[in-house]
């Protein structure tokens, strides 16, 4: 169940961490993601003492924030739309271009970025913990970088989607149960909108995604004609030991380079890590770079594209592109 703790609620988890025994903190799962949770939602974190993760990933809006490109401290905007944080693994590829591979080394990187948490150098951010009394008598009086990314992960992992009438219905076998539209949009999503070839359903509970990166077509045109000076670009921000990540968020262009800004393959240019559908309803406007405003737009873009890219145009009827809409809309969770 999703849920949004509270300040009491906060200080009372923190209470019941101070009853643990000396050194329980690292090792108690629970106590772990009820720490996290507070980290999460604490604004104090932010550079300007008003910005916290959930800032850029709310509860209400399934871990999203409903805008197209998200805003961090001190306003700044940067250049990715937030995906949902529902149904992370710990590891695999991280972020829209995958440049960390597991979630605790992903999960420091926006307190050290001024486009988001908004300090420049994460000992900035670890001191603005350690100012927090609260946080010092958690992690005792040395506040380090893998217990704060330990708790954050913990958090994390623990979200819990919930269960939506697909999940159901996949449990079951009975997916007569989702409604004749969702039913009829699951036979498309596996069948002629070939939906499924990159959002995979499979596995005990579907992530809907296969964890690879592909071309959405999307923002690309901008920087045709200028790989090269972008590519030195990445080339210099390496060799000066600059965080790939601040480069991303402060750069369109670098940005619309997706895996290629990791990889340096040519066949990277442009292409970004598959989403998961779950509660894809919920978490309008889509692409990497929120510049597709709707789900019945996302649709249209996704069966054009894909047909471009299979070399078989996609050809849904206006009925059909409904029931579609129907059975992406099974996926919500409450």
């Amino acid at each position: 169940m999703l849920f949004r703790i509270g300040i009491v609620a906060a200080k009372l988890a923190v209470i019941g961490l101070l009853l643990l025994p000396a050194g329980c903190v690292r090792h108690a799962p629970q106590a772990n993601a009820q720490l996290g949770a507070q980290l999460f939602n604490d604004a104090r974190l932010g550079a300007d003492g008003r910005t916290s993760c959930a800032s850029c990933h709310s509860s209400r809006l399934a871990f999203t924030d409903g805008r197209t490109l998200s805003v961090g401290a001190f306003d700044r905007i940067g250049t990715r739309n937030a995906p949902s944080l529902l149904g992370l693994s710990g590891q695999g590829p991280q972020f829209w271009d995958g440049r960390e591979r597991t979630l605790t080394a992903a999960v420091m990187q926006p307190f050290a970025n001024p486009r988001e948490m908004g300090h420049d150098h994460i000992a900035q951010a670890l001191a603005r913990i350690a100012a927090q009394p609260e946080y010092r008598e958690a992690f005792g009086d040395k506040i380090d970088e893998a217990d704060v990314a330990g708790a954050l992960t913990a958090y994390l992992l623990s979200l819990d989607a919930g269960t939506s009438a697909f999940d159901r219905a996949y449990a079951s076998g009975d997916y007569a149960s989702m409604g004749g539209d969702a039913q009829r949009g699951l036979q498309l999503f596996e069948g002629k909108a070939q939906c499924a070839s990159c959002h995979r359903i499979s596995g005990k509970r579907p992530s809907f995604n296969d964890g690879q990166f592909h071309h959405a077509s999307v923002g690309f045109e901008r920087i045709a004609g200028h790989i090269h000076a972008l590519q030195q670009q990445l080339q210099a921000t390496r060799a000066a030991g600059e965080p790939i990540g601040r480069l991303v968020l402060s750069d369109q262009d670098i940005a619309e380079l997706g895996r290629f800004a990791v990889t340096a393959r040519p066949q990277d240019l442009g292409a970004f890590r598959t989403p998961s559908l779950r509660n894809v309803a919920r978490t309008a406007p889509y692409m990497h770079d929120g510049s597709v405003p709707t789900l019945e737009a996302a649709i249209e873009h996704e069966l054009y594209y894909r047909g471009l890219a299979s070399g078989q145009p996609i050809k849904l009827t206006v009925e059909e592109q409904r029931q579609l809409g129907a059975f992406l809309r099974s996926l919500d969770t409450p």
